[in-house]
């Protein structure tokens, strides 16, 4: 029972990349239809930097990214989510999409849509950012400039020239109110 092979295991495989023979298609079994799966822009998944990892320089990622190892320098996410873990010590600047925070942060912070601060994480840094959420337990020490989606589709008419001066005085004085300057632990 266990000494009886398959006619297919026992047939060599063609090595041509050409187009498959005749012989070939006999064998391949009849394919079913997968189903639709929606379309994802990307599907390379998460690149992972364990927390036994210690880096010094600068991270670049085209992908999503979950560090929890210790790091100094710069980490640059500009379409991706980066996700600093529980174990992660990093003495960074940070520039990202999308933030999540559930370790420890001591430099700048950019994040281009939202930045997400949980329960036991430690940021000490100015953040830049479209959003932010701060859940109760998480400590925060710094400046949160939120940048509005609306004010950088204003900004370029505001550039044109104007026919009367208050258009430019009321877009200078609206920039300035949009930082918020905190020191909490929440």
């Amino acid at each position: 029972m266990w000494n009886k092979r398959r006619e297919d295991d026992v047939a060599p495989r063609p090595t041509t990349t050409g187009a498959p023979s005749a012989t070939d298609m006999s064998r391949e079994p009849a394919a079913t239809p997968a189903p639709a799966k929606p379309a994802a822009p990307d599907t390379r998944g998460v690149a992972a930097i364990g927390k036994s990892v210690i880096i010094k320089g600068q991270i670049l990622s085209r992908e999503d990214l979950y560090l929890d190892g210790e790091m100094e320098g710069t980490v640059e996410v500009p379409d991706h989510r980066l996700t600093i873990g529980p174990h992660a010590k990093l003495q960074a600047g940070i520039r990202a999409r999308e933030v999540v925070v559930l370790g420890s942060v001591n430099g700048n912070v950019e994040a281009g849509e939202k930045i997400d601060i949980r329960k036991d994480a430690r940021l000490t840094s100015d953040i830049k950012t479209g959003g932010i959420i701060i859940e109760d337990g998480a400590y925060f020490k710094g400046s949160i400039d939120i940048v509005r989606a609306e004010a950088k589709a204003a900004a370029p008419p505001a550039s044109k020239p104007a026919t009367s001066p208050a258009p430019v005085a009321s877009a200078a004085v609206a920039a300035p109110a949009a930082g918020v300057s905190s020191d909490a632990k929440h």
